[in-house]
C-alpha cells in the first residue's frame, strides 16, 4: 500500500538539512530502485523553484511500505530525523486513484 510521509522542517534548519542530505537521498534512492517510490520532494519556504537562504519548510515522500508500522519505521529512521531538520512527521496511508 501507498503511505504519504507530510513532514515539517524546524525553522532555521536548513543548515541540518543540507548536512543530512546525502544520506537522506541515499535511502530514497533505494525505495527508487526496488519500485516503491511514487514521489518525494521539499516543500520551499518560498514560492520559488529554488528558496535559496530561505529554505524549505518540510517535505513530502510518498512510497510502498507492508503496513502502517513499516511506513513509520522508516520515517522515523530518517537521516532529516535523526539530525532535527524534521519538528514533526506524519505518516497516513494513501490510496492512489490518479494517474
Amino acid at each position: 500500500m501507498w503511505y504519504a510521509i507530510i513532514a515539517t522542517d524546524h525553522p532555521d534548519s536548513l543548515a541540518a538539512r543540507t548536512a543530512a542530505r546525502p544520506a537522506h537521498l541515499a535511502r530514497l534512492q533505494a525505495l527508487h530502485e526496488q519500485g516503491r517510490i511514487l514521489l518525494a520532494g521539499p516543500f520551499p519556504a518560498v514560492d520559488a523553484e529554488d528558496p535559496g537562504p530561505a529554505g524549505f519548510s518540510g517535505s513530502l515522500i510518498v512510497a510502498e511500505f507492508v503496513d502502517l508500522d513499516a511506513a513509520r519505521a522508516w520515517a522515523e529512521a530518517d537521516p532529516y530525523r535523526g539530525a532535527g531538520v524534521y519538528r514533526q512527521v506524519e505518516v497516513k496511508p494513501l490510496r492512489k486513484v490518479l494517474p
